[in-house]
């Protein structure tokens, strides 16, 4: 099946475990990446996108959990786990986050009570974002109960995804 986007027509002539690996530092689940693998082929980058969307609210916690854990706290560069693509795609969403001293340490202290909250990291679409903005947001979401901000945290990691998958088409 011809996309006419030579990156998923590359992806569509990938094994499944080749093809979930190339997708997994998009979101960092590996039950996403294997699901979104297995359903091949897509005819458009805009059906891979919707699909990948409807894989991601279907996954139970611990697999949404796996997702959680390919991203560096804000302000930071290491993961619990994550690939050396996430990584560099999570620095260059964090770039213009411009972290002062003063805000460095009000983020590290927010991540701490979030961590304590939550037993996750904090995750936010960073994209575009100042490290003051994302400390709002922070603080802001230490209020939610804990389902709430599971689905917070969702979202975001949903949002992420939709623009690493965007910058993967690209490329």
């Amino acid at each position: 099946m011809s996309t006419t986007n030579p990156t998923l027509d590359a992806w569509h002539a990938l094994d499944t475990s080749a093809a979930a690996a190339a997708i997994l530092p998009c979101n960092g689940s590996q039950a996403w990446a294997d699901q979104l693998a297995a359903l091949r082929p897509f005819a458009t980058p805009f059906d891979l996108t919707c699909t990948a969307d409807i894989v991601w609210r279907s996954l139970p916690a611990a697999d949404q959990q796996h997702a959680f854990d390919s991203h560096p706290r804000i302000g930071e560069r290491h993961a619990k786990s994550a690939t050396a693509e996430s990584l560099a795609l999570s620095a260059t969403e964090q770039s213009t986050a411009q972290l002062t001293t003063d805000t460095e340490a009000a983020l590290a202290a927010a991540n701490r009570a979030y961590e304590e909250k939550f037993g996750r990291i904090f995750i936010v679409c960073a994209t575009g974002k100042s490290a003051d903005e994302m400390l709002a947001i922070l603080q802001r979401r230490l209020f939610n109960d804990p389902a709430t901000e599971l689905r917070e945290a969702a979202e975001q990691q949903r949002q992420i995804t939709q623009i690493r998958l965007r910058k993967w088409l690209a490329s």
